[in-house]
């Protein structure tokens, strides 16, 4: 039983489809201030159907089709114009391009934009939300713990789940005597239709059996994995309800897969290095005009199976940063004024590509750490270590969805957070999720978003 809809993203690309064949509809109205006929309709659609097929990648690289969390829909109003104006300088070059199809539409796409804005916002905003089913699936949530209470909290402050929780048993402050029977009463219930749970919990252990017993009394009853639900709506995993036999395993590796993604880092490292050498003399003649000090610098950095390997930069600090840190546990070093541009646009990575060609590094993988951190979070962090059982990438999850990385900093927090989400990527790794991750981290070149 799958509590949040796959259908949901169907739902919204064919609404986008409609919408953007309305908007072409619209559009012609307005530029000839009549309802155009079939044949203007078809003339128009043959090219606008490709570019549909392009704006709804842009839409993807954009994030338009992710899980659509409070914070996300908060910026959707940016998100939606800042993809319909890259999505109309799309159009304009491919009718530059193209001409055969004999369309110089300027002022339709000016009128394009100003028409489909208002109603793909509309579509995503106020009409869409209102496709769900009203009647909410109700259930028990029965666990511990702070990765439990976020669980419960996203669940009852966001509207936009088909699911609701009407009982939350807490099992860290209950008996387990008092857990099972709570747990039987609320399972019998006629409108609980779910029960999600902490299977690695021993009061849960303690009452499976009887939970068991009365789910199946039940026409319409589902029991639930608590780690499942909350990688569903989290993206990552929660490390309070997760133990090393849950480590063990869910995370192991794939020979094929490894070998496929050997091919892709090898190829892309030698296609993007080649079409990055462009930027290199920019980079080093910045580098010098800005203190004179060294252009590139080599670091360690622990690699696959935790061996040392070392990576190549470019310089963006005062020096090179191999664990020098002051009492708060921040480096000593600062960034430089041309580092920082560097660092916001990525090119300090690029040298980088090198490390890829030779396998050090992936094109896409968890972040590579100094050692001196290494040996500290892997004392301090339970399952750090597994996040060394691929190699470490230029891209990654983590780095996608964690957006306070110490910067080479202690942090134990931080870093537990970001291990979360690196032990998601290594439990559904998959080439099709590298695409996504490699899609989504242009993104972010493209809007110059993080240092």
């Amino acid at each position: 039983m799958t509590l949040v809809p796959k259908r949901e993203y169907i739902t919204l690309l064919l609404g986008d489809i409609a919408v953007f064949v309305a908007s072409l509809w619209l559009t012609l109205i307005l530029r000839n201030f009549s309802i155009p006929s079939l044949g203007l309709l078809q003339t128009h659609l043959v090219p606008f159907s490709i570019l549909f097929g392009m704006w709804i990648v842009v839409f993807f690289i954009a994030g338009l089709y992710g899980k659509h969390t409070r914070l996300f829909r908060t910026r959707l109003f940016s998100t939606i114009l800042y993809t319909q104006t890259i999505n109309m300088i799309i159009a304009a070059l491919f009718f530059f391009i193209i001409p055969m199809f004999g369309l110089a539409p300027k002022t339709i796409l000016i009128l394009y934009l100003i028409v489909s804005f208002p109603l793909i916002f509309f579509w995503r905003v106020t009409l869409f939300p209102r496709l769900r089913t009203t009647r909410k699936l109700k259930g028990v949530l029965l666990a511990s713990g702070p990765d439990a209470k976020a669980l419960a909290d996203e669940i009852q402050n966001d509207g936009r789940y088909p699911f609701t929780f009407d009982y939350i048993i807490d099992t860290g402050h209950a008996p387990t005597h008092e857990i099972i029977q709570q747990a039987c009463r609320v399972a019998e219930v006629d409108d609980v239709t779910f029960l999600v749970v902490d299977f690695s919990d021993k009061a849960v252990s303690a009452a499976l059996p009887i939970i068991y017993d009365a789910a199946f009394h039940k026409r319409r009853f589902a029991l639930l994995d608590a780690i499942e639900l909350y990688q569903e709506l989290f993206d990552r995993e929660p490390l309070s309800l997760m133990n090393y036999e849950w480590v063990l395993a869910n995370i192991s590796a794939s020979r094929s897969y490894d070998f496929l993604k050997r091919m892709i880092d090898v190829a892309g490292a030698v296609i993007l290095g080649l079409l990055s050498l462009i930027l290199y003399p920019f980079a080093i003649v910045a580098i010098k005009l800005d203190d004179g000090g060294d252009i590139f610098i080599t670091q360690h950095r622990t690699g696959r199976y935790q061996q040392p390997i070392r990576i190549i930069k470019f310089r963006s600090m005062s020096g090179n940063d191999e664990g020098m840190y002051d009492d708060s546990g921040k480096s000593k070093l600062k960034v430089t004024r041309v580092g920082r541009w560097l660092r916001v646009l990525r090119i300090d990575e690029i040298p980088q590509l090198w490390n890829v060609f030779v396998g050090d590094l992936s094109l896409v993988g968890p972040r590579p750490e100094l050692p001196s951190l290494v040996q500290q979070y892997n004392a301090r962090i339970p399952y750090y270590s597994a996040r060394y059982l691929i190699s470490p990438g230029l891209m990654g999850w983590a780095q996608l969805k964690h957006d306070r990385h110490p910067h080479h900093g202690t942090d134990i927090i931080a870093t537990k957070e970001k291990l979360s989400y690196d032990l998601y990527y290594l439990k559904h790794r998959s080439l099709l999720l590298d695409v996504f991750i490699i899609l989504q981290t242009i993104r972010i070149l493209l809007t110059a978003r993080g240092t």
